[in-house]
């Protein structure tokens, strides 16, 4: 047992001393997110499973905070209301469980954010299709060899790993990243668009 915790744990820290090489796209996706809620958009997180639950948490360290006290930032997971999820499935079928709610709520300016650890999540391919189409930028988060999610987006990142269990840890530490990017923009006084000119 001792040798497959100390395993697991080297396993762990070999893949987030790799991500190093995602820097700039790191950097990337918070510039975009920042502009995104600067002028008034939201952040949309989507994913199945483990990356749904993700999906949940980054949304909610947005909307309340993640370290610092400030505004609150515009961030909606689709992953939570559980009628629609439930009645899009049975009455399209779950590859239009998100596609729908992107239709219904997403807007130019607005961001989605693509959570599928092998890159080929049918209903998030076809969401992120489904979004281009409505002029929402895009950005997927996976691992491993990508799968088809880099295609469907403005911006990929792709964890330098196979296991799934690593990548979706790797997923949640560039999401807390974003996070504290976000944050530290928000307390520097640009405030976002709702907050701008606030009487």
């Amino acid at each position: 047992m001792h040798d497959l915790i100390a395993d697991t744990l080297a396993a762990h820290v070999r893949v987030i001393q790799r991500l190093d090489r995602l820097t700039p796209q790191i950097e990337r996706f918070a510039e975009r997110a920042w502009a995104c809620l600067r002028d008034g958009g939201r952040v949309f997180w989507m994913g199945n499973g483990g990356s749904a639950a993700d999906s949940q948490h980054l949304a909610a360290e947005l909307v309340g905070r993640f370290e610092r006290e400030r505004p609150g930032l515009a961030s909606i997971a689709l992953t939570t209301d559980s009628s629609i999820l439930t009645s899009v499935s049975n009455d399209y079928g779950f590859d239009s469980v998100f596609t729908r709610q992107v239709e219904a709520l997403c807007r130019p300016g607005d961001l989605l954010v693509g959570l599928s650890t092998s890159g080929n999540s049918a209903n998030v391919l076809r969401a992120l299709e489904r979004a281009g189409e409505l002029g929402v930028y895009r950005v997927g988060l996976t691992g491993g060899t990508g799968g088809r999610l880099g295609a469907c987006c403005e911006l990929c990142l792709v964890v330098p790993d196979a296991s799934t269990a690593r990548i979706q840890e790797a997923h949640i530490l560039i999401g807390h990243i974003l996070c504290d990017l976000l944050e530290r923009r928000a307390l520097a006084g640009e405030a976002p668009a709702g907050e701008l000119g606030a009487d």
